[in-house]
């Protein structure tokens, strides 16, 4: 069990890093080209793309294949995820509470609960489409 948290863990900074990396080529590249507002709806897409792919090749050789135990893992990776970004947000950015919470509000334009939602239910669908 202690094996499973450890690669679950590993999942999760492998994701997150993922997703910085991400979110700076995004911020140094896109931004200035299209604006936030676009940027931001097309990373949704590539981000999400980029998470699947990470956990297409991950999942599986984690062993879990029962639905509870497969959304439970989505679960656990879109906390960690939402809390790495109120985190980054908070510590790295030194935003207020107000600035940072804004972003998970999808009448702002702010896309991020479609992207936790999407890696809430990655695991599932990935294990149901290999079987």
């Amino acid at each position: 069990m202690a094996e499973l948290l450890l690669r679950v863990f590993c999942l999760c900074l492998l994701l997150a890093g993922a997703e910085t990396l991400h979110g700076i080529l995004r911020m140094r590249f896109i931004v200035p080209r299209i604006g936030k507002r676009k940027a931001q709806r097309i990373s949704i897409v590539t981000g999400s793309l980029l998470a699947f792919g990470i956990c297409w090749l991950v999942v599986p050789s984690l062993g879990i294949h029962s639905r509870g135990a497969l959304l439970g893992l989505g679960a656990c990776l879109s906390g960690f995820m939402a809390g790495f970004d109120l985190a980054i947000g908070r510590v790295v950015a030194r935003l207020p509470w107000k600035v940072v919470l804004s972003d998970f509000n999808p009448a702002k334009g702010n896309l991020i609960l479609i992207g936790l939602v999407l890696l809430l239910l990655f695991p599932l669908l990935i294990m149901s489409a290999r079987e």
